[in-house]
């Protein structure tokens, strides 16, 4: 039983882990995809970027603890380590998963962010 807590207690450990990781990448570097789809609003852009990470947050770490329980009980170390390696892995696809859903959410804000300056561009004639 000590062994199984401890399995749980490193898939938690690592999973925290690679929340924050991801959380903190996306935030330093998606902010400024941000600030051109709200058109240089960088007071809102931060706004909705720390939002998204504080969403980013919630979701995994309760996926990843609802996603505990799934799966047979690790027995032994070889079991322990394929246990937190397939738990890791999906965990870690579903994430992959969620960021590019954002990143095509976001690419599509940026051009509609951007179409009324192109289109004002091409009017003026430049």
């Amino acid at each position: 039983m000590n062994e199984q807590i401890a399995v749980y207690f490193v898939y938690i450990i690592a999973c925290i882990g690679l929340t924050v990781w991801v959380a903190n990448t996306l935030h330093q570097n998606g902010r400024v995809f941000l600030i051109e789809a709200f058109r240089g609003d960088e007071e809102r852009a931060d706004a909705v970027n720390h939002l998204l990470k504080v969403g980013f947050y919630l979701i995994n770490v309760g996926f990843f603890l609802l996603f505990l329980k799934t799966g047979e009980r690790p027995e032994g170390f070889v079991g322990a380590i394929e246990y937190c390696a397939t738990k890791l892995g999906f965990v870690t696809l579903v994430l992959g998963g969620m960021h590019f859903f954002n990143m095509y959410n976001f690419d599509k804000m940026r051009k509609k962010g951007r179409a009324p300056h192109i289109t004002q561009l091409a009017a003026a004639g430049k």
